[in-house]
């Protein structure tokens, strides 16, 4: 009767072994917490390159890729956003859209908190007017410089303005 219990258990942990080798390495971790709720993504599909960088052509589809994940923020809420250390150690920024959100590089720095009236206010090109849009993507961008020449990967996350 041990022995076949020993059969079995070696068995299982072979099969769990063979089965986490066939696995892709998970990309580092992006989350944005807003008040007591919080989202977490991984890297967008085929938009990271486990610390090669990304080719221009990948990184700008990247950048106009539809974010799996969303978070609801009420107008006047602090969105904080958290990264894995492994994201941190070579940079990264934030964007809306294709817009820089920061204004520097923020290496080795695992969180940054943006002020959400900032974010769902937008200016007309044309006018000059601000005006208010219902929902904004943050394009969280490892990169080593503020020009995307240097970038290794992109995590989206979808802003909604609550009602």
């Amino acid at each position: 009767m041990s022995i076949r219990r020993a059969a079995t258990t070696i068995g299982a942990i072979s099969l769990g072994l063979v089965a986490l080798t066939a696995c892709d390495k998970p990309t580092p971790l992006a989350t944005v917490t807003v008040g007591g709720k919080s989202v977490t993504a991984e890297a967008v599909d085929k938009c990271y390159a486990h610390g090669k960088l990304l080719p221009q052509t990948i990184f700008e589809a990247c950048l106009t890729a539809a974010p799996k994940h969303h978070i609801t923020v009420g107008l006047g809420d602090k969105v904080r956003i958290g990264v894995d250390p492994k994201l941190a150690k070579k940079g990264w920024l934030i964007a809306d859209g294709t817009q820089l959100v920061t204004q520097e590089l923020l290496k080795d720095k695992t969180y940054w908190t943006l002020d959400s009236a900032t974010l769902f206010t937008q200016q007309d090109p044309q006018t000059g007017q601000s005006a208010p849009v219902k929902d904004v993507t943050l394009n969280i961008v490892q990169s080593g410089d503020l020009t995307g020449q240097k970038t290794y990967g992109i995590w989206k996350i979808k802003l909604v303005r609550a009602k």
